[in-house]
């Protein structure tokens, strides 16, 4: 989940070199869309055929979202200086986050926002665990989540080079100003960067509300600094350290709660000592982010 998340911290870094602190409320959108979706559904349904149906819903409002985030947030601010971007994304968090609570709360039938909202247990992706052999099992969202990975990792690679698109994206990174003497509409790029990133952090938010049975409106603070945390454990501009990064993250944390002395309640305090760490042995992340010399 947290590998899902990162990459769209990671494309959008790449190409106009601005960490989106607001990415997380993406994600969290993505759930809340998923479930609006179910909840607009006639009886509700708990039948395999709703759970496309809620992925493109959740995938459709975070990258409507994030679009409109681009163009009317970041987009004036590209030449400015930095601290502005950095202000505006937070800024554009707390908006976010207070928009759907808000909103859900002045929905006639719709549970509260400032609760927990009930994720819909599906037929097949969510409810009890698949039993592995004596005393162990899995989660079926974690099933979910696994696949998901493996399956977006694998078409965005195909995507970034093998399309035009993709090559287009990897010319924006390396050179804008040449880019766009070479014909690329960068801010059709930077646009499709924003897409991109959304699409994937909505299927995290899809695979959380299986997993954790529930979506909050302030769920996306956290997984956010976490998937952050992720891109530059993996090197913040590197698409594939971020999927590695937010794996060894995943896998740190899960290591350290079941330590004698630890426990679940530190698995957070494990996750920024492993980032103080690697920034202190290896700044540049687990891969490195490609730099390119300039003329």
């Amino acid at each position: 989940m947290y590998a899902l998340i990162a990459v769209g911290y990671t494309v959008v870094y790449g190409i106009v070199q601005l960490i989106n602190f607001a990415h997380g409320e993406i994600f969290m959108l993505g759930g809340f869309g998923a479930v609006a979706v179910w909840l607009l559904s006639p009886g509700r349904p708990v039948a395999l055929w709703i759970f496309p149906l809620m992925l493109i819903g959740g995938i459709a409002v975070a990258v409507a979202v994030a679009l409109l985030m681009e163009r009317f947030a970041y987009r004036p601010l590209r030449n400015a200086p930095r601290l502005a971007p950095f202000i505006t994304a937070i800024g554009v968090s707390i908006v976010l986050q207070e928009a759907v609570r808000l909103f859900y709360d002045r929905i006639p039938g719709f549970p509260s926002a400032k609760a927990a909202v009930v994720f819909p247990q599906l037929d097949l992706v969510s409810g009890s665990a698949i039993p592995l052999g004596p005393g162990l099992s899995i989660q079926r969202g974690a099933v979910f989540t696994l696949l998901a990975l493996v399956l977006c990792t694998v078409l965005l690679y195909l995507f970034v080079n093998r399309s035009r698109l993709g090559r287009a994206m990897q010319a924006a990174s390396q050179d804008p100003d040449t880019a766009r003497l070479m014909g690329i509409n960068v801010d059709r790029i930077i646009m499709l960067a924003f897409g991109v990133g959304a699409a994937l952090a909505a299927v995290a938010g899809l695979a959380y509300g299986l997993r954790y049975t529930q979506v909050q409106f302030n769920m996306g603070f956290l997984a956010g600094l976490k998937a952050f945390t992720a891109a530059v454990l993996g090197g913040i501009g590197n698409i594939y350290g971020a999927v590695v990064g937010g794996l060894v993250l995943g896998v740190a944390e899960a290591l350290a709660t079941a330590l004698p002395f630890s426990g679940s309640a530190w698995k957070d305090v494990w996750a920024f000592v492993l980032l103080i760490l690697v920034l202190v042995f290896r700044p540049q992340g687990l891969l490195g982010a490609r730099v390119v010399d300039r003329a």
